[in-house]
């Protein structure tokens, strides 16, 4: 296994709720790791911590993160956002809110370029990695007008703009029809195997991160309780809270 790209051991709160607590890990290149949980978790509590995007929903995390050898809990906002984009991606849940509906396809590429980079971006090329049109009709479109499954395209379009070596992505198929949401994971797969992008896979879709993943972390009332491969975590698992998520899988029923 390569060095890690990132490495992380934190808590976080919002006023007197402790909401995470010392959840630590590592992602190395070429890794899909997948952070697992129900609902109220912290998992999305998480994405924002490492972003250091924590603070703008009254939340403060402390305890270390480190990447390229500096530490991201001691560098200003200012240098924090020369981070996210070049170093880290971030794919959010839903691209109706997310995106600005009003904004052309062209001009999110070229703001999202120019937010740390001269001159214009090589669109067709990166549109045609997401699999998307390349035409001038959609690039004219409206990020209103786009299909779900396109909008959460272009958001991972977005996110790859400057080949960040760190893609952290926030339940990023729970709003994608049963298709839609299987090209998603092939995509992210692809981006993993040809780019070689450590991805943070956040989801509470055992089905999804079974497919997807290289390691598996189990995260229960803000603490990490259990980690490891999928085969280890689904087949045989430890804590008894991962034992009650994997009994809850739907199963085929048995016909006679």
């Amino acid at each position: 296994m390569s060095s890690p790209v990132i490495e992380y051991t934190i808590s976080a709160s919002y006023g007197d709720t402790l909401v995470l607590h010392d959840v630590g890990g590592a992602i190395s290149a070429g890794e899909i790791v997948s952070l697992v949980g129900l609902s109220g978790s912290g998992k999305s509590t998480m994405a924002l911590a490492l972003l250091r995007l924590l603070r703008y929903r009254g939340g403060t995390v402390t305890g270390s993160i480190r990447m390229d050898g500096a530490e991201l809990m001691e560098l200003s906002e200012r240098e924090m956002r020369k981070m996210r984009g070049r170093r880290i991606g971030f794919v959010p849940q839903s691209p109706g809110l997310a995106l600005n509906p009003r904004l052309r396809v062209e001009t999110l590429l070229d703001e999202t370029w120019r937010a740390h980079a001269a001159g214009k971006p090589a669109s067709a090329e990166l549109l045609q990695s997401v699999q998307l049109p390349t035409d001038r009709a959609f690039l004219q479109k409206q990020a209103g007008e786009l299909s779900t499954g396109q909008g959460q395209r272009l958001l991972i379009a977005l996110a790859l703009m400057h080949s960040p070596p760190l893609l952290i992505t926030d339940e990023p198929t729970s709003a994608l029809d049963a298709i839609t949401q299987a090209a998603i994971l092939r995509l992210f797969a692809t981006i993993n195997r040809e780019r070689g992008t450590a991805i943070l896979f956040i989801s509470h879709d055992l089905l999804s991160v079974a497919g997807i993943s290289h390691r598996v972390s189990i995260l229960h009332q803000g603490r990490l309780v259990e980690s490891g491969s999928p085969e280890d975590v689904f087949q045989n698992p430890l804590h008894p809270f991962t034992r009650e998520l994997v009994s809850a899988v739907p199963k085929p029923p048995v016909r006679a």
